[in-house]
């Protein structure tokens, strides 16, 4: 449906009904196959990193970029940044086949142009500028700015890798739903910390390994907080969604309203300015932007975007191997468990998830719960079918960073300097 189809499908008549579509919606199970991965990219010139690309520039790629024959969905993020989301893969080996062969693509695409994608969590040098013109984006813009500056910069200026894994099975053990759940949640500071790669922001150090991960901790709550974890989590993530705030009301002409304190139910109850539909469900649920957001598969968001060209590919194979292999996710779960205990709060702005984002690695328990998931993985992955060049860069990242109790984000602090300054001096 488009968005100017908005109000043409089927009312919502209570809490109940929209309660069950959302357990419908949401998680569908069955036996963990597919695996897949959303990777945002920062797009610059490579004679000029420290600038933005023109509007111009931007407009002239994206109607290149969407002609070429890709495997995976090309999409733009507010600020111009550029997405690529793999379709469903069978197995790690077939996903990153195909998404790398689909940044190789895009790349070559690129050169000619002059310009370049950066894996960075957040723009290092400069502030948000949104490009997408779309309703959507005005109303949300809006809304975020209610709160703060962070909104908006999560918007135009952050990039991350976003790990998909099947919701799994109904019945209990490793590989089933509420232990998946539940893992991705209590998993979630490990990989903020191993994979934080995001210090400086409008050309200073913000003091966060992971500003990213602080600016979604700064966002209004209702939008960014993970339901509490006690609750089964079917019927946690409907309360959830029916008491989050709504964002926008979308209209079929001129801009969209922008409520103030309208939750879903209580729109659902009064009917005002409209009464919401089943296309309205649907896109309230994608304005929710938790760390764990179910989608009938599980999304995992709390990963900065990485740096390097084929930087991606560990976190991606770190993931899949604690969640799809047996004996992994069963250590992974029972390592992680325990740091759930520093600290039951709400992510992303729980104590444990702020030391994550803060600290990294520097955190002993962090780093201690890393080393266990990533020794974890590295045994995993042969069992899941995973290439030689895939497990050795896993083992590689490992070495140079989670056993020293490191992430990317250390390397760039320790080689910042501020524009015209020489980093040796």
């Amino acid at each position: 449906m488009s968005e100017s189809d908005c109000t043409h499908s089927t009312t919502l008549l209570s809490d109940a009904d929209t309660e069950a579509l959302v357990r419908g919606i949401c998680f569908k199970t069955g036996p963990p196959r597919t695996l897949g991965v959303e990777l945002e990219w920062l797009v610059r010139a490579v004679d000029r990193p420290h600038e933005q690309v023109s509007r111009a520039s931007l407009d002239e790629l994206y109607a290149l970029l969407r002609t070429l024959p890709l495997h995976s969905a090309l999409t733009v993020e507010p600020g111009g940044q550029l997405e690529l989301s793999s379709a469903p893969a069978p197995a790690l080996t077939a996903c990153v086949t195909d998404v790398a062969s689909d940044l190789a693509t895009v790349r070559a695409a690129l050169r000619p142009l002059g310009l370049s994608l950066v894996g960075v969590g957040t723009d290092p040098w400069c502030g948000p500028v949104r490009w997408l013109r779309a309703p959507r984006y005005a109303a949300m813009e809006t809304y975020l700015d209610r709160a703060g500056p962070a909104g908006r910069m999560m918007m135009c200026s952050s990039a991350s890798v976003q790990v998909c894994v099947d919701a799994g099975y109904e019945e209990p053990g490793p590989l089933g739903l509420g232990r998946r759940w539940r893992l991705a949640h209590l998993l979630g500071p490990v990989l903020v910390a191993a994979f934080a790669n995001s210090p400086l922001a409008r050309g200073r150090l913000t003091g966060w390994r992971s500003t990213r991960q602080a600016l979604w901790a700064d966002i209004e709550p209702g939008r960014s907080a993970a339901p509490p974890l006690g609750a089964e989590p079917r019927a946690g993530w409907a309360r959830r969604v029916l008491d989050a705030p709504v964002m926008c009301v979308r209209t079929e002409e001129g801009p969209w309203l922008v409520p103030d304190g309208l939750t879903f139910r209580s729109w659902i109850r009064g009917g005002l300015p409209r009464p919401p539909t089943r296309s309205d469900l649907d896109y309230h649920i994608s304005t929710l932007f938790p760390p764990v957001r179910p989608r009938g598969h599980l999304e995992l968001r709390m990963i900065d975007a990485q740096p390097g060209e084929d930087g991606w590919i560990v976190p991606l194979a770190v993931t899949a191997a604690l969640f799809d292999d047996t004996e992994a996710a069963e250590t992974a779960y029972r390592c992680v468990k325990s740091l759930s205990e520093r600290d039951d709060a709400p992510a992303p702005g729980s104590e444990l998830w702020l030391t994550a984002a803060r600290e990294a690695l520097g955190d002993p328990e962090l780093r201690e719960a890393a080393g266990v998931c990533f020794d974890a993985a590295l045994s995993a992955l042969p069992r899941l079918g995973a290439s030689a060049g895939v497990t050795s860069a896993v083992a590689a990242y490992a070495d140079r960073f989670v056993h020293r109790g490191r992430c990317p984000a250390d390397e760039s602090i320790e080689g910042f300097a501020p524009r015209g300054k020489d980093p040796s001096s």
